[in-house]
């Protein structure tokens, strides 16, 4: 989440009177993330947040992430509803920006995730998996393998200045990846791509909601979970903490039993979303514009995550026990 587009009082004012919520009782950016302007909105009835879509979502995507969380929030997955306004609609125009209003989650984001918070994850990321099945949009995944050789190509000449022979590296890692990726043969389905800690809710140890359904596309399940050992079983440090990826593929597993081949391209996957995560992060590192509220994240992190999984034998380095 970020704040790109700034929001007045009449643009707001002009904007809720499309739905009958309440009347507005506080209205705040939130700083946080790096793709949409988002908003948290208070009225006399309840919370919600308020976003709107800018850089890489595109408007003909939205009718999917928007009726994806629907499905899923009918068969029982704690997700944001989208909010309709009086005319039925979830989707208009806010500031010249598609934008929309969903409910808001109970819960906070862990900052240090513990092995119960990566069980309860994998559980999460399982069930999330087998509910949206039946949903009848698709979306191939625009930042799957095909989609990393022209971000990277957006950031060639530039990246040497953020470490010096770092074009080189991941022109070499994509060399690898392509090759890898294309004798893949994988279940999938829907996927939410982006799960993050600070897309997971808590409270307590209890998991409470999942958030950001932006990135959602179909793609293989299995990368789903390499996307998360990335994201959740890393240090401070960036050593990778095998207790917690145990705790995460267990659970995963024990919801939805993973296949011996997804098994045995866990590292290839994992060293695919490094390498998804380490260009986007590069790319919006060089075109931030200054200014912007907006938290930068630094493409180094992913990087070093990706020279772990390249030195990766098997899934027993991320905790996998057969």
């Amino acid at each position: 989440m970020a704040v790109y587009t700034e929001v007045t009082d009449d643009d707001l004012a002009a904007f809720m009177a499309a739905y009958d919520i309440g009347d507005v009782v506080s209205f705040k950016g939130i700083a946080e993330g790096v793709e949409n302007s988002n908003y948290l909105l208070v009225t006399t009835r309840a919370r919600f947040i308020l976003t709107l879509y800018e850089k890489r979502v595109e408007r003909g995507d939205l009718p999917f992430f928007l009726g994806l969380m629907e499905h899923l929030a009918g068969r029982g997955i704690e997700c944001p509803l989208p909010v309709r306004g009086r005319d039925g609609e979830a989707l208009r125009m806010l500031c010249g920006r598609p934008a929309a209003l969903v409910t808001f989650l109970d819960g906070v984001s862990v900052r240090r995730p513990t092995a119960r918070h990566c069980a309860a994850l994998g559980q999460a990321l399982a069930e999330l998996h087998a509910a949206a099945e039946g949903f009848p949009i698709r979306r191939p995944n625009a930042l799957s393998v095909a989609g990393w050789r022209p971000l990277a190509e957006a950031a060639r000449g530039r990246s040497d200045a953020v470490l010096d022979g770092l074009d080189a590296e991941i022109s070499a890692e994509l060399d690898h990846l392509e090759a890898a990726f294309a004798r893949l043969d994988l279940p999938g389905g829907v996927i939410h791509a982006d799960l993050f800690p600070n897309n997971v809710l808590f409270l307590g140890e209890r998991l409470s909601g999942l958030i950001d359904f932006y990135f959602a596309c179909d793609d293989a399940f299995a990368y789903d979970v390499a996307i998360c050992l990335n994201a959740w079983c890393f240090e401070p440090d960036l050593s990778f903490n095998v207790t917690k990826g145990r705790a995460l593929l267990a659970a995963y597993h024990a919801a939805r039993p993973l296949s011996g081949p997804e098994v045995d391209a866990l590292p290839t996957l994992a060293r695919g979303a490094a390498i998804r995560f380490l260009l986007t992060r590069l790319v919006d590192w060089l075109d931030t514009p200054p200014g912007a509220l907006v938290k930068k994240l630094d493409p180094l992190e992913y990087l070093k995550k990706l020279r772990f999984h390249q030195q990766a034998g098997s899934a027993e380095a991320f905790g996998w026990r057969p």
